[in-house]
């Protein structure tokens, strides 16, 4: 069975089609439970942020129509699943997920003036225009580590990389992207 292409499967939701859903698992179901084990490490809380992934999509489109498919779908599944690690381990957190978010405390500081939607967004600009400028082995390294949360461990099974290595190429990535936000006059 050949699966649908992204636009087709955002006309299925736009015309209000139950196999809207069926055809985003089929396509992306992979995805977004890689994204929600790495940060719950449960299956089960893993399903229940998937299907409300879904459900998410579901309410969302329309009036939304998103360009990026797999990417709308992989920020709103990372997005359910922090909101639901930050339920469940209100007391204690998990070691890779704090450790990934610890180090780029850093660079981007929870300030006042990242408390507007405006600023927000801007240094999301920021930091998608920095990662593009980089060699896409380290933008691929930042980004397993920092988006998708994985492991040091894992970053070097992936790559084939020492972990000293890797390590080294995440500390100076968190330097110069510092260095690049407030070169962008944003307040870290």
């Amino acid at each position: 069975m050949k699966t649908k292409e992204d636009q087709e499967i955002v006309e299925l939701y736009w015309r209000r089609e139950e196999s809207a859903i069926r055809e985003t698992d089929i396509k992306y179901g992979r995805l977004c439970h890689y994204i929600a084990n790495n940060i719950l490490s449960s299956d089960e809380d893993c399903e229940e942020c998937v299907s409300d992934t879904y459900f998410a999509v579901w309410n969302a489109i329309p009036p939304k129509r998103p360009e990026r498919f797999s990417a709308y779908l992989g920020r709103i599944t990372r997005n359910l699943a922090l909101n639901r690690f930050d339920y469940l381990t209100a007391e204690k957190r998990s070691v890779h997920v704090m450790c990934s978010l610890e180090e780029l405390e850093e660079c981007v500081s929870g300030s006042e003036s990242l408390d507007s939607e405006l600023a927000r967004r801007q240094t999301e600009l920021a930091i998608s225009d920095f990662l593009l400028k980089q060699e896409e082995e380290k933008r691929n390294i930042f980004i397993r580590r920092y988006w998708y949360f994985d492991s040091i461990g894992e970053i070097c099974r992936q790559t084939g990389l020492r972990e000293s290595k890797v390590k080294s190429i995440l500390f100076r990535m968190r330097g110069k992207l510092k260095i690049y936000l407030e070169s962008e006059g944003i307040e870290v």
